[in-house]
């Protein structure tokens, strides 16, 4: 039997989805302590996928990707997730205006062979980390290209995201080989 051993490091990326395009810029100052600074962003890009977070943060959403420059631990997931979770909070409008976010942040990893998302929701797919996170492999890269499941989200699927991933993953490589 091979002996426990600290998984490779990952590269973290968020994605993040809201209105107000000065709000996702801003959050980079936000996100730095919490994933480093960030090495590439993605364009803004329209989500019109649902209308589920139409209630709470309105219509027009625009979803941005940005992947940070370090190289952490796999295992630092839920707390990252919690983290950003907190940011969200601090945006949030007041009580008096509905109380709803203003942004979501959806952190993850990305390594050689997989894209990993963070999530509060339970799901027959995901697997429980701490403090009610969960973890989904929504990517796999097989065959020179990433492969979706089944339940990867639709916006992880747009040319523009796989894209970005596929940079990032590349950038991720190289991390790895100068570290």
């Amino acid at each position: 039997m091979r002996a426990p051993a600290e998984p490779k490091p990952a590269s973290y990326f968020a994605g993040l989805l809201g209105r107000e395009a000065e709000l996702l810029e801003a959050l980079e100052q936000d996100l730095r302590p919490i994933l480093g600074p960030v090495a590439f962003r993605s364009e803004f890009l329209p989500w019109n996928l649902s209308d589920y977070y139409e209630e709470e943060m309105g219509s027009g959403l625009q979803r941005r990707f940005m992947l940070f420059e370090g190289l952490s631990s796999p295992g630092a997931l839920a707390s990252i997730k919690l983290a950003t979770r907190e940011v969200e909070c601090k945006y949030r409008r007041p009580r008096a205006e509905g109380g709803g976010r203003r942004v979501n942040i959806d952190p993850g990893y990305i390594d050689e062979a997989k894209v990993v998302l963070a999530s509060t929701k339970a799901a027959g797919h995901r697997i429980y980390l701490a403090s009610g996170i969960y973890a989904e492999a929504t990517l796999y890269y097989v065959g020179g290209r990433f492969q979706p499941c089944h339940y990867t989200y639709r916006d992880f699927l747009w040319p523009e995201t796989l894209a970005f991933l596929t940079a990032a993953r590349e950038a991720h490589l190289e991390k790895r080989r100068r570290a």
